[in-house]
């Protein structure tokens, strides 16, 4: 029997950074902050399907890397997608399992580093990361997963992109990936992106004294902390 690879460091590092997170409940649909979050997200990837002619949903073949419990995937059903075609890899186990009891048996799930997954080139319309790249503190790593992401994308297709921007000097677990950044990352991509999602702390704080606050605040760009990109490949 050949020996096991051993996982890489940064993957385990990743792992406790997500257990050193903050109470779950933060990121709860209840709080004010979080839906309209959420709710802002849905509306620029429905617009950017639409720009983009992926209207065929049911056809459409998506994989999210770092899938979680599954709530983003969910979201892809809603839509219309077909459980055959979609899938998500997941580092953490536990919320591997949340995300099986979540969803239909027909969508297929990974465990374990998304880099080094046999996924067949060429074979997703979409690959969707969500605050996943701003986990990663090794330069390498995120470039293995970027050139594995790259790989899997069907011409015509890409990367559905959306991650914070800016460092916040209260997390060291997390970074900002400026579009720069993605840009290297991604050299062959053709790359649209927009600005979107009030800072989380001014959020916060704006949805304590009235949720809609929310949308005053984020009307000014200066003032939005993340990026949703689509990554073309021609």
């Amino acid at each position: 029997m050949g020996q096991a690879v051993p996982p890489d460091p940064e993957t385990l590092a990743v792992a406790e950074r997500y257990a050193r997170r903050g109470a779950p409940d933060r990121y709860s649909l209840l709080q004010p902050d979080v839906w309209h979050t959420v709710q802002e997200r849905q509306r620029a990837i429905l617009q950017l399907l639409v720009q983009q002619g992926l209207v065929d949903l049911p056809r459409l073949r998506v994989l999210e890397v770092g899938c979680g419990a599954g709530g983003n995937l969910i979201e892809w059903l809603r839509l219309g997608l077909s459980p055959h075609n979609l899938s998500g890899c997941e580092l953490l186990p536990e919320r591997l399992a949340q995300a099986r009891q979540m969803l239909p048996a027909a969508v297929k799930l990974w465990a374990g580093d998304a880099s080094v997954l046999a996924i067949e080139p060429g074979s997703v319309d979409i690959v969707m990361q969500s605050t996943v790249f701003s986990s990663l503190l090794d330069d390498a790593f995120q470039q293995q997963l970027a050139q594995a992401m790259w790989r899997w994308v069907a011409p015509g297709g890409g990367v559905l992109w959306y991650d914070f921007t800016v460092n916040n000097p209260r997390n060291r677990d997390v970074r900002g990936v400026p579009l720069r950044r993605v840009r290297a990352l991604f050299p062959g991509a053709q790359i649209e992106a927009r600005r979107i999602t009030l800072a989380p702390p001014i959020a916060r704080l704006a949805c304590r004294l009235h949720p809609n606050l929310y949308p005053v605040f984020n009307a000014l760009p200066p003032l939005r902390t993340h990026v949703l990109a689509w990554l073309r490949k021609p």
